[in-house]
């Protein structure tokens, strides 16, 4: 299952799900992609389909393995990757490299298990609001889901993951 970022950095209000969706065709990828996003209806951790959280491995657009599994990202070390393999944007660039993304910190609204934090995601990523805050985690710690509270009005990366093979 291919993890993607979105082709530029977004605010705590987004439509992330169409972004991953537009981004994805646009890029003529033909598999569904969701937001790496905890929201209202759906923790980050079901995102992906139960048939495929346990034998598929978690890779760039390159092809390189970042995690092993989907459920590994949950394990509660908060999402340990190695940070030498580039995370690419959907029109190809390394999220870590690249200045489109100056502050080098993921979107992601969860706890270390991938469980949404009502309190931290921005009103369910409705808001860019200076007041209200969202989960995310600064990639330098090489981990997925740091737990470090951001305000809404920041522009951050945000993840799109394949959420079933085909």
């Amino acid at each position: 299952l291919h993890l993607v970022a979105l082709n530029f950095p977004l605010s705590g209000d987004m439509r992330a799900d169409f972004q991953c969706f537009r981004q994805a065709q646009l890029a003529g990828l033909t598999s569904t992609y969701r937001a790496f996003l905890s929201s209202h209806l759906q923790d980050l951790a079901t995102v992906v389909r139960k048939t495929d959280r346990h034998h598929l491995p978690i890779v760039n657009l390159q092809g390189e393995t970042l995690f092993s599994n989907w459920e590994s990202i949950f394990d509660g070390n908060g999402g340990q990757f190695n940070i030498h393999v580039p995370i690419y944007s959907f029109d190809g660039r390394n999220v870590m490299t690249d200045s489109s993304w100056p502050q080098k910190i993921i979107w992601h609204g969860s706890t270390a298990n991938g469980i949404r934090l009502v309190s931290n995601y921005c009103e369910a990523w409705h808001t860019a609001d200076m007041g209200a805050m969202g989960q995310a985690s600064p990639l330098n710690t090489g981990k997925l889901l740091d737990q470090r509270v951001y305000s809404c009005n920041n522009l951050f990366i945000v993840l799109c993951i394949e959420n079933s093979f085909v």
